[in-house]
């Protein structure tokens, strides 16, 4: 029988999602927002929605504002960490389970919540697995299209910004602009760069898991 705890739960839940996790270039991303319970209506309000359906402009200002108001942790995974821990794991949804759980543990150290809403992907027992002693007694609802619900979404738009953020950087760094998704055009800036710095220079800025490093190694030979 699960014991309740020593400390009345605050009410409310946090929403977690990620992103970057479709794009060969720059870093997985996961966010985590804690929304008290009838601060729902508010984000919608502000314009809180999936963030596939908003502008990067528009998901800059959204993002400072969910962090200016609500409890958050956002875990980032550079492609060096990223093409490292791969290789050690060789599962992205057990990579993108200890992101997820991370980001919950760090939250779960500044309130204490009772529920968790994520999006789901893989096994449901990934995350759970890798929660650690805070996480364990939570109550973790997995589901897909999550994003409707208002702290999923503000999460997706954290998740989305830091991850345009660090893309930039990125590109910034390379000397070439690093085109997001996994389109032909991600494709020839990949060419672009392993030909200007040689093929290990991809370990840097993309997940090299891809199929798209396949094709670009095959294109410089």
């Amino acid at each position: 029988m699960q014991q309740e705890p020593l400390f009345p739960r605050v009410k409310g839940h946090i929403g977690t999602d990620e992103s970057g996790k479709g794009d060969y270039f720059g870093p997985l991303v996961a966010a985590g927002v804690f929304v008290p319970e009838g601060q729902g209506e508010v984000l919608k309000e502000l314009g809180v929605r999936d963030s596939k359906r908003i502008s990067d402009n528009r998901i800059r200002d959204l993002a400072e504002q969910i962090k200016s108001g609500y409890p958050h942790s956002v875990v980032s995974i550079g492609p060096e960490r990223y093409n490292a821990l791969y290789t050690k794991i060789k599962n992205l949804n057990k990579l993108l389970a200890w992101a997820h759980a991370r980001v919950i543990e760090n939250i779960l150290e500044e309130v204490n919540c009772g529920r968790v809403v994520a999006d789901q992907f893989g096994d449901e027992g990934y995350i759970r697995n890798a929660l650690m002693k805070r996480g364990k007694d939570i109550e973790l609802i997995q589901r897909t299209k999550a994003e409707d619900d208002p702290a999923v979404a503000a999460a997706s738009i954290l998740a989305r910004a830091e991850f345009i953020k660090r893309l930039f950087f990125l590109g910034k760094d390379a000397g070439l602009e690093l085109p997001k998704g996994a389109s032909p055009q991600v494709e020839e800036a990949a060419v672009r760069l392993a030909r200007t710095h040689g093929p290990a220079i991809l370990e840097i800025y993309a997940k090299t898991h891809f199929k798209t490093t396949k094709r670009v190694l095959g294109s410089l030979s």
